[in-house]
């Protein structure tokens, strides 16, 4: 994913988790098996180590020709979550 599109409004969100755009980009870029995966309503998922190295989840959807990414949730894992990634990226 090479492009993302940020507004006031998807900035503040994540914000509010304490997440930055360039985080939240790199969780995206830099997805490890099994992730991305395809969530209903043409939701992407990805969990991944942010930047400082906490583990992290964010949600985006793509613009109708794919090459945009919309991020509209990021947040860091809870313990379980963070207990599943490392099982699943082993």
């Amino acid at each position: 994913m090479d492009r993302f599109r940020w507004n006031q409004w998807n900035i503040a969100h994540l914000s509010r988790h304490g997440i930055g755009t360039d985080e939240a980009e790199w969780v995206i870029r830099n997805a490890r098996y099994p992730f991305p995966f395809h969530g209903e309503d043409g939701k992407w998922f990805v969990w991944g180590r942010g930047t400082g190295g906490r583990l992290l989840q964010v949600i985006y959807v793509l613009s109708e020709d794919a090459d945009v990414a919309y991020v509209i949730h990021a947040r860091p894992l809870n313990e379980v979550e963070k207990r599943r990634y490392r099982r699943r990226t082993k």
